[in-house]
């Protein structure tokens, strides 16, 4: 099965490429599929004809960008993410698209797949920009992702906040067993503070309450109902 994989030479990108067990992946460099111009896409994907296109590249830290430059958020994360989806469903590619668990209010935690959204900042918003465009395409996988980076690279971690941390590495792992899935589903780690969980990692982290770093109140209950994860993870 011969897979695309956008945005290779990011962050997570790297971390796949190193970790992952699937063989026959590409990872196209910009000047080879731009996600900002279609035509660019058709034109790999005709000449690759893979089954699968697993869609992580995109705009994320710093959040502060989506704020000051919305036209580079939303020319990134949603007109690309549309260009995307509209070449693979010419061509009838199956999509897996790695969103974000902050789509989500973070009032209550403990969010279903199906719990109406209501994203609190504008990188969440231009996430779920990006799902719609994937809804609307039925040979797709989004996947509502909360992972960080191994080490934990962060001297300070919210301890106020809810979530369900897991490293890139072991969304690696487990990422053969989603692949051939559609729909929507929620994917990351135990429910544990940003603090409790880099604790474990790096004892130097320092717990602090998300207003003293922000200096804004925030949504803190991020938390993800796993129910469906681990159903298919024990298959």
């Amino acid at each position: 099965m011969k897979i695309v994989f956008t945005g290779g030479s990011g962050r997570f990108g790297k971390i796949f490429k190193e970790k992952t067990k699937l063989k026959n992946v590409l990872y196209p460099k910009r000047y080879q599929l731009d996600i900002t111009n279609l035509k660019s896409i058709q034109k790999y994907l005709k000449k690759h004809k893979p089954k699968v296109l697993v869609h992580a590249a995109g705009l994320s830290r710093p959040m502060e960008l989506h704020e000051k430059n919305i036209g580079k958020s939303i020319k990134t994360n949603i007109i690309g993410t549309c260009n995307v989806v509209i070449a693979c469903s010419e061509l009838k590619i199956k999509i897996v698209y790695l969103s974000t668990c902050y789509v989500y209010p973070g009032v209550k935690g403990n969010y279903k797949e199906d719990y109406p959204l209501l994203p609190y900042n504008n990188y969440a918003w231009s996430k779920l920009g990006g799902e719609s465009a994937l809804n609307m395409y039925n040979n797709s996988l989004v996947i509502r992702l909360c992972m960080t980076e191994k080490p934990f690279i962060h001297k300070y971690a919210f301890k106020d906040m809810i979530t369900n941390f897991m490293f890139h590495e072991d969304f690696v792992k487990i990422f053969p067993k989603l692949i051939h899935k559609k729909g929507i589903l929620n994917v990351g780690g135990k429910t544990l503070s940003p603090y409790k969980f880099a604790k474990k990692y790096n004892k130097k982290v320092v717990g602090v309450n998300s207003f003293k770093i922000l200096k804004k109140k925030i949504p803190l209950k991020h938390s993800m109902n796993l129910s469906k994860l681990k159903n298919i993870l024990n298959d």
